[in-house]
């Protein structure tokens, strides 16, 4: 009877049980072996003994804590590696006096109690109390028999702490993935701002990709918005059910690259005093963005070719290998194939991760976008500057069209953001203009701009025709003082070749036409 109960017991510590379920089969199986009335195991936390489990004692002993200091008996449990038996004419009191389910009062007659100290790796970890109301109820059971049952008590302790130490991780895990989601499904319908023929190809090549599974390389300067393209491309893929999880590579150090992609087990290395899931594992079945990709070692990217080659990856300090189906998009203001010539860059990594190449054009190479873009942004933030009417005077837009931003979108919303608090200051809730005074930008000179101002209101046209007759201007006199060679307009213009000849096109530029007219 007794090693069958005691198997069970080791059984049970296999089990995926809950915690409360553990601790009740460890109650039933102490009092098969032992015969009592009460039952309670105790966990050590700091200087006090709190109760988890119990049976045969009133519940309210499930909320007490209790000092040793204050019990006899406890302490002279705590102070002996053995079992301790205290007698009917113990002087000691016992912590239990009034506590006992079936009969309060019964407590305070005479009976018999037993204590031992549970460890776990010569670690003391709490203690198991017994209590019986028939004297000499512990006599006949001998020390073997204790010494088993609380090597079991103790193993039940730990794995109940394990087991909920993983029900916490699986929680943060599991709101952490949600929270990712949330944030994927709340960027979808974010949409680029820009009618633009570079724009519109760029919205087009989006729409051909994101549903597939490619890799996709996205470049572009800073600022130009590459975080919101990567967040489209989630949003509008077949995994925009699971997280988008981002991760910086220019943050990584060699120290912690490994366990930031592929996380870490407790005791990995030092400092690691709890386990972590890396970015791989909680994009699983979702999308991995890596950010500043450029900027990776030499060393990280031949862990990350790894990964992407054998679609698993292994956490630091574990043997096992775990397979993970992840998207990946990476994104750099580098030129990689210069990296690779460099040897700055591995080529198979490279390869790997442009299998469908995007570029984000910059933002002083599309400023017919400008207007639509301050528009938006302005309704953005004006929850920030606590105003609901804030425009720009044409004035001030004309100045926002010259400008080079070489900053892109981004250096366009603090500029906006700052002009915008200044314009909306003292105005008591009227409608606040942004003027060029407003703006604090390194302008060109005055007669540049008026040439400009001349340009974009002339005939009171209409402001994006007004602006259209602008670009015309432009692209014409390159062509013009580059012989109409398309490549070399393109390179005067900071222009891509394709998108300048696109961008003609649509303006009813007819260079043939431009030829012929030199020539008369």
């Amino acid at each position: 009877m007794l090693d069958k109960t005691l198997l069970k017991i080791a059984l049970d510590l296999s089990l995926s049980l809950p915690k409360k379920a553990h601790y009740k089969r460890l109650m039933q199986a102490v009092n098969e072996v032992m015969p009592c009335d009460a039952v309670a195991l105790l966990e050590l936390e700091g200087d006090k003994l709190v109760p988890v489990a119990i049976d045969g004692l009133s519940p309210e002993v499930l909320n007490m804590k209790f000092n040793p200091e204050e019990h006899p008996r406890l302490k002279a449990i705590l102070s002996s590696r053995k079992p301790i038996r205290f007698d009917a004419d113990s002087s000691y009191p016992d912590p239990y006096d009034g506590l006992l389910a079936i009969d309060p009062k019964r407590t305070l007659d005479v009976h018999d109690c037993m204590g031992c100290c549970l460890y776990v790796e010569e670690k003391l970890v709490g203690v198991l109390t017994l209590d019986a109301l028939t004297v000499g109820a512990f006599r006949a059971i001998d020390d073997i028999t204790i010494a088993t049952i609380a090597a079991l008590a103790a193993a039940t302790i730990r794995n109940a702490k394990l087991i909920a130490q993983l029900e916490q991780k699986n929680e943060q895990s599991i709101c952490l993935a949600n929270e990712l989601v949330k944030e994927a499904r709340d960027a979808k319908g974010s949409s680029f701002i820009g009618k633009s023929a570079s724009m519109r190809e760029l919205k087009n090549e989006i729409k051909v990709v994101a549903q597939s599974q490619l890799s996709v390389l996205i470049t572009g300067e800073t600022g130009v918005g590459k975080e919101v393209v990567a967040r489209t491309l989630h949003a509008e893929s077949l995994r925009n059910n699971n997280a988008l999880v981002q991760i910086n590579c220019a943050a990584l150090s060699e120290s912690i690259i490994e366990s930031e992609l592929f996380g870490h087990v407790k005791g990995a290395f030092t400092g690691a005093d709890k386990e972590r899931i890396g970015k791989f594992e909680l994009a699983n079945k979702g999308t991995l963005f890596l950010d500043e990709i450029g900027e990776l070692s030499l060393n990280g990217q031949a862990k990350l070719l790894r990964a992407l080659q054998e679609g698993e990856i292994q956490r630091v300090g574990m043997d096992k290998n775990i397979y993970v189906d992840v998207r990946i998009i990476a994104a750099t203001n580098r030129n990689l194939l210069e990296e690779v010539e460099q040897g700055r860059f591995r080529e198979d990594l490279y390869h790997r991760l442009s299998v469908f190449p995007l570029h984000i054009p910059a933002l002083r190479n599309r400023i017919e976008d400008i207007p639509e873009l301050s528009s938006f942004i302005l309704d953005n933030i004006k929850g920030k500057l606590g105003t609901n009417n804030v425009k720009i005077s044409q004035a001030a837009m004309e100045l926002l069209m010259h400008y080079d931003w070489p900053g892109n979108v981004r250096e366009l919303q603090h500029v906006l953001m700052r002009a915008g608090l200044r314009a909306t200051t003292n105005t008591r809730g009227k409608q606040g203009m942004i003027e060029p005074e407003h703006l604090g930008l390194d302008i060109p000179t005055a007669a540049q701009i008026q040439d400009t101002s001349a340009l974009l209101t002339h005939q009171n046209l209409p402001f994006n025709e007004a602006v259209a007759n602008f670009q015309r201007k432009i692209i014409i006199s390159a062509l013009t003082s580059n012989d109409y060679i398309w490549a070399k307009a393109a390179r005067e213009l900071q222009l891509d070749r394709a998108n300048l000849y696109r961008l003609s096109k649509r303006l009813g530029i007819d260079i043939s036409q431009l030829q012929q007219n030199k020539s008369n």
